[in-house]
C-alpha cells in the first residue's frame, strides 16, 4: 500500500491542478446560469433594499461578514493546532470562496470542499493539514446543528406549537447530522485502499477522498478543539438567526430573537432534508410560514425571509467568483515566473 501511495504522489500535483482549472470553469460557467435563471429575485433584491431601513439593514451586512469571520475562525483553530497558523484575514476570503462554490455547484459540498483544501493548500498549509480542517469543520458544524436542532424543538414546544411532523423532521435530521461526520471519518479511516471502478473514473472524487487519507489523526481526536470548532459554527446559525430579526427590523417588523431562531433552524432542517439543492423554494416556504404562526405578519415574514436570502445566499455570488478568478490568475501568474526562472538562467 506504501508503494502504490509513493508510485501516485509525482502524479497528484498535476492531475489536482487539472482539475482545479476544470473546477474554476465550471463554478464560473454555473455562475452565469444561476444569474439568468434568478435575475427575478435578483430584481426583488433591488427592490427590498429600497424599502428597507438603512441602519437595520447595515447591521443585517455586518452580521453576514461576521458569520465569514466564525467560518474562518473554526479553520484558523484547526491550522493553529497542527502548528501552520495562518492569519484569519487570509482565511476569511476562503470562507466566501467556499460558499460560492457551494452554490454555483451545489454537488453534496464537493466543490466547496476541494476549493477549501486548494485555497488552504496555497497559503502554504500541508494537504493533510488542510483536510483535517475540512472534516473537523464538519463535524463542529454537524455537532451545533444538531444541538441547535433540539433547542428549537424544545422552544416550540414552549410556545406550544411543537407537532409529532416537527419532531419527526428533527429525528430524521439528527441521524443525518451523526451520519454526515461519522461518513467523513471513516473515508479517512479507508486511507489509501482502492476505490470502486466507477469511482476511480471520476477525478475530482478520486483525489478527494484519496486526499481524505492524509489528515492527521491527533487533530481529529482532540476533543478540545471539536467542541472549539463547534461554538464557531454554532456562533453561524446564531448570527443568522440576528440577521433574520434584524431583517424583519429593516422592513418595519419586528420579532423576538427566539421567533427568528425558531424559524430559521426548522427551515434550515427542511432544506437540508430535502431534495432540492440549497433549499430553493423549501426554505423560504418554511421560514415564512414558520415566522407567521409565530405571530409575525406574513407579508412582512415574507419580504423577511427574501431578504435573508438575498443577503446569505444570492448576494455573496459575484464576490465569491471574482476572488476565485484572481486566486485563479495568481496562481498562473507564479507558474509562468517559475518556468521563466530556469531558461533566463540557461
Amino acid at each position: 500500500m506504501a508503494a502504490r501511495a509513493e508510485r501516485r504522489a509525482p502524479g497528484r500535483a498535476p492531475v489536482f491542478g487539472a482539475w482545479r482549472r476544470w473546477l474554476l470553469g465550471g463554478l464560473t460557467a454555473a455562475a452565469l446560469v444561476w444569474a439568468i435563471l434568478h435575475f427575478g429575485e435578483l430584481a426583488a433584491f433591488g427592490r427590498l433594499l429600497a424599502r428597507a431601513q438603512p441602519l437595520w439593514l447595515a447591521a443585517a451586512l455586518v452580521l453576514q461578514v461576521l458569520t465569514y469571520v466564525s467560518v474562518a475562525s473554526g479553520w484558523s483553530l484547526v491550522l493553529a493546532r497542527a502548528g501552520a497558523p495562518r492569519k484569519l484575514r487570509r482565511l476569511v476570503p476562503i470562507a466566501l470562496t467556499k460558499l460560492f462554490a457551494d452554490q454555483a455547484m451545489p454537488t453534496a459540498g464537493l466543490g466547496g470542499n476541494l476549493v477549501l483544501i486548494d485555497q488552504l493548500s496555497r497559503l502554504g498549509v500541508e494537504r493533510g493539514t488542510a483536510v483535517a480542517a475540512l472534516i473537523v469543520s464538519l463535524i463542529g458544524y454537524y455537532a451545533a446543528y444538531a444541538v441547535f436542532a433540539v433547542v428549537m424543538l424544545l422552544l416550540l414546544w414552549s410556545h406550544d406549537h411543537a407537532t409529532p411532523l416537527m419532531a419527526g423532521l428533527v429525528t430524521v435530521f439528527l441521524l443525518v447530522a451523526l451520519a454526515m461526520p461519522a461518513l467523513a471519518l471513516w473515508l479517512r479511516r479507508r486511507g489509501g485502499r482502492p476505490l470502486p471502478a466507477f469511482l476511480e473514473r471520476l477525478g475530482p472524487i478520486r483525489i478527494l477522498l484519496e486526499t481524505l487519507a492524509q489528515a492527521p489523526s491527533d487533530l481529529l481526536a482532540d476533543r478540545k478543539l471539536l467542541a472549539r470548532v463547534a461554538l464557531c459554527n454554532g456562533l453561524v446559525f446564531l448570527l443568522d438567526a440576528t440577521t433574520l430579526q434584524a431583517c424583519l427590523l429593516a422592513l418595519g417588523g419586528g420579532v423576538a430573537f427566539s421567533t427568528a431562531f425558531i424559524a430559521l433552524i426548522m427551515a434550515s432542517i427542511v432544506a437540508t432534508l430535502g431534495p432540492i439543492p440549497l433549499g430553493l423554494g423549501t426554505f423560504e416556504a418554511t421560514c415564512t410560514a414558520t415566522l407567521h404562526m409565530l405571530g409575525a405578519p406574513l407579508e412582512q415574514a415574507f419580504a423577511a425571509t427574501i431578504l435573508l436570502r438575498l443577503l446569505t445566499l444570492w448576494a455573496p455570488m459575484a464576490p465569491g467568483m471574482a476572488l476565485l478568478q484572481l486566486n485563479g490568475r495568481r496562481r498562473r501568474r507564479r507558474a509562468a515566473s517559475t518556468e521563466d526562472r530556469p531558461a533566463k538562467s540557461r
